[in-house]
């Protein structure tokens, strides 16, 4: 038996969880409310049907109690794994083979799936290691939000959509609208523009500012999708355009506010700091 077969031989394997399980789900997800926003936003909206959800959850067992959990759909998301468990998941990802268009999620055992599945999955086209997340409860008492950042009304969809691709291919390094023509991408704008949940700053029929709240449970709620226009750089715009968006926030969804971003990424990472954002745990990703 060579190392990375040993490797992959759990001492016990991951299942498919079902509704049967929900509350037990739902109590680990609420273990880490802000590294689980993402997954927990979805659980608490479709429960565990798969189509309903977006993809599989599974789960990892020990002494008959579950443990550990790892979501399997357009991406792969490990959840409060402990390292047993995440040798099942990757167990299980290989011998189905990659349907995930990346890994991502807490730092430690993103990485350690990944370190299993690369001997026989595609190599990635980019490894993020170091993604801090931050987070915070209160409106930022440094900045003061720009209110000229709303919620964008339905009918400025058309205005929205170039900012988003454009956010989304230079955050992604893809565009989201090759598969389709967009229009996967474009309803799931639609989606979060009709539940008040992307903001923008638009000025003479142009995006400045835009920020999406992409994740919303009982505890918690995610920015995401952070731009802001090339031709407005460098104003520090981001800043009263993130107050403000805290505030819609707190204010409308949840009683703390998180997002993660790339280590590399300085100026964001020093706005989000200034507005009042702080670090509170690290991600990775892992992108194909």
């Amino acid at each position: 038996m060579n190392v990375v077969s040993r490797l992959l031989s759990p001492a016990a394997s991951a299942r498919v969880l079902d509704h049967s399980d929900l509350g037990e789900v739902l109590d680990l997800l609420a273990r880490e409310p802000i590294d689980n926003a993402f997954i927990g936003s979805r659980v608490e909206a479709a429960g565990l049907d798969p189509w309903q959800l977006g993809g599989e959850m599974w789960g990892y067992a020990a002494n008959g109690k579950l443990t550990s959990l790892c979501f399997s759909g357009a991406n792969l998301v490990p959840i409060n794994a402990t390292p047993d468990a995440v040798r099942a998941f990757a167990d299980r990802a290989r011998k189905q083979g990659r349907r995930c268009s990346s890994i991502v999620g807490p730092r430690e055992p993103a990485l350690d799936l990944w370190s299993y599945l690369a001997p026989h999955w595609d190599q990635a086209r980019e490894v993020r290691p170091n993604q801090p997340v931050m987070a915070l409860r209160e409106p930022s008492a440094v900045v003061a939000p720009d209110f000229r950042v709303r919620p964008v009304h339905p009918a400025q969809l058309d205005i929205l959509m170039p900012a988003c691709i454009a956010m989304f291919t230079e955050e992604v390094g893809v565009s989201p609208v090759a598969a389709d023509g967009g229009r996967m991408y474009r309803q799931r704008v639609a989606e979060l523009v009709n539940a008040g949940r992307a903001f923008a700053w638009v000025d003479g029929g142009e995006v400045v500012f835009k920020a999406e709240i992409g994740a919303v449970t009982r505890a918690v709620c995610q920015i995401q999708g952070v731009w802001v226009n090339p031709k407005f750089r460098g104003r520090r715009i981001s800043e009263g355009g993130m107050a403000a968006v805290v505030e819609y926030a707190l204010r409308d969804f949840a009683p703390v506010v998180s997002l993660y971003v790339n280590d590399f990424n300085t100026p964001a990472r020093a706005s989000y700091h200034r507005v009042g954002f702080r670090e509170v745990s690290e991600f990775a990703s892992v992108l194909f």
